[in-house]
Order: C-alpha cells, then sequence, then structure tokens
C-alpha cells in the first residue's frame, strides 16, 4: 500500500475510533470522576503499549528525550484531562465539533512558532471558523441553560495542545518511528497519572460505588482503542502526510461524535448544525489555501 493510500485509510479508521470516544468518555463519567478518568485512561494505555512496544523504546536518543516529553504533555497527559472534565459540563456531540479547531491552531501555531510557511488567505478561514464556533458555543448555552459552556474552553486549549503536539512530531521526531513515540510519551507519564491517580479517592470509589465495574470496562476500550492504537496510527500518519492533513482528522470526528450522540438522546438545534458546518468550511478553507 503506497502512503497516498495509507493516509487516507488512517483518516477513515481514526476519524470512527477517535468520534467514539466522546462517548466513551461519557459513559466512564457516570462511574468515574474525570480526574479518574484522565489518570486512568493514561495508565491503562501505558500498560499497553508497554506490552507490545517496549523494544522500540530503545530507539529514542538523547535528542529525542525533550521532544518526548513535550509531547507527552502536551498531546496527551493535559487534553486527557481536560477532555474528561468537558465532557462532564457539555454534550459529547459539542465537544467534538469544537475540537474541529485543531487544525486552525495546528496551522497558526505552525507558521507562528514553528516556522512553517502559510498564506495570509488562510486567515480567511480561521475567522470563518471562529464566527462558528461562537454560534456553537452561544447557542448552545441558550439552549441547554443546565450545562455550564465555560467548559468549551477546555476543548479549546486541548486543541492548542493537540496542535503544538503535531507540529513537534513533524518537525524534531520525524526520524522515529510511530510506536517508539507512543510508547515513550507513555512510559514518561506513568508516575504522573498513579500519583494524581492515589489522589483521586479512586480505591473508596471503587469499594463504594456499583458503577465503577462498567465504567472501568469503558475507559478500557477508549485507553486500548482510542488512545493507544489510534495514536501510533496518527503519528505514523503525521510522518507520511503533512500537520495539517493529519490533524484535519477532525472534519470527520464530530460526524461520528454526533450521531453516537443522537443515539444516546443528546439534541442539536439546526442553529448548531450550521455553525459546525461552518466551523469545518473554516478549517477546508484553511487547507484549501495552502
Amino acid at each position: 500500500m503506497s502512503n497516498q493510500q495509507r493516509k487516507w485509510l488512517y483518516l477513515v479508521v481514526l476519524s470512527v475510533v477517535w468520534g467514539s470516544s466522546f462517548i466513551l468518555m461519557k459513559k466512564a463519567l457516570i462511574g468515574l470522576t474525570p480526574i479518574q478518568v484522565g489518570a486512568l485512561r493514561i495508565l491503562i494505555t501505558a500498560f499497553f503499549l508497554l506490552l507490545i512496544g517496549f523494544k522500540s523504546v530503545k530507539k529514542i536518543k538523547k535528542k529525542h528525550l525533550k521532544y518526548i516529553v513535550y509531547t507527552a504533555f502536551l498531546g496527551t497527559f493535559f487534553p486527557v484531562f481536560l477532555f474528561a472534565f468537558a465532557v462532564k459540563g457539555i454534550d459529547s456531540s459539542i465537544a467534538s465539533i469544537l475540537n474541529s479547531l485543531t487544525p486552525f491552531n495546528t496551522f497558526i501555531f505552525g507558521a507562528l512558532v514553528f516556522g512553517f510557511a502559510f498564506k495570509k488567505k488562510q486567515f480567511i478561514g480561521i475567522l470563518v471558523g471562529l464566527v462558528g464556533t461562537m454560534i456553537l458555543i452561544l447557542k448552545g448555552a441558550e439552549l441547554n441553560p443546565n450545562q455550564n459552556y465555560w467548559y468549551a474552553v477546555l476543548v479549546i486549549f486541548s486543541s492548542i495542545g493537540y496542535a503544538f503536539n503535531v507540529n513537534i512530531i513533524k518537525k524534531y521526531l520525524s526520524d522515529l518511528d510511530a510506536l517508539a513515540i507512543t510508547t515513550g510519551n507513555f512510559l514518561v507519564l506513568i508516575i504522573p497519572a498513579f500519583i494524581v491517580l492515589c489522589f483521586s479517592d479512586f480505591y473508596t470509589s471503587f469499594q463504594t460505588n456499583t458503577q465503577v465495574i462498567s465504567a472501568l470496562g469503558y475507559i478500557t476500550i477508549l485507553a486500548i482503542a482510542g488512545t493507544a492504537i489510534a495514536k501510533v496510527i496518527f503519528y505514523d500518519m503525521v510522518h507520511i502526510s503533512s500537520p495539517i492533513f493529519a490533524s484535519s482528522v477532525t472534519y470527520l470526528i464530530p460526524i461520528v461524535a454526533v450521531m453516537w450522540g443522537i443515539i444516546d438522546g443528546e439534541k442539536l438545534s439546526v442553529i448548531q448544525l450550521l455553525a459546525g458546518v461552518i466551523i469545518l468550511f473554516g478549517v477546508w478553507m484553511v487547507n484549501k489555501a495552502k
């Protein structure tokens, strides 16, 4: 299979896997707190990756270490917790649509921080996307007064972390294979995640909350499929394509996530769906202007 075919296959697979991650987070949060969901997701992923990819860690050289640490925290540690809190506060489908801002941030920080080339026309796409974002948030706050739409800011911060992550991988870790990067990331995060879990009252919850067992099932699926395997695929896609193309998986994620949300009883207004289309159109314009 050629790199061209592979990158499109990866795009479809990741859109399905990551599109399903939001509903898995929502279900896991029924029996666990956001802090517990984040910490367990990291720990389960880490142990799975160490089983399949421990030997790949030997490929990581001294020059890679600081970038492995940067991508571990910016691309995984902080977003994992921020998304868990966001999905606790707003509908999972809304969180997935807001995640579509990742290509914007990839472009902006790629140009401003990492020196990647850009065109002024791409700013039009950014402005269009921001208009869609504001409509989505404001309309959501109006239709769902019981939800705190300030949680949407957490998704935006996560998308900035993802943007730095993908640009760092492309610029500084392109000579390191995807499994080595992913395993290295989670090896870095085992101790911080374990410390967080210890202070989260998880062990007390495990003994007193009957919903914890089912929540652990959801978080295990999320960790292995939605984090471990998906990140290996994603990092390989970054290597064989561009940061903008790789982050464009967020075009398709909302389609899958919204379908799961509707099945689970979440409701979106026509205006919110229109806002999602505006965001995606803005992202398309950013890519089209390359």
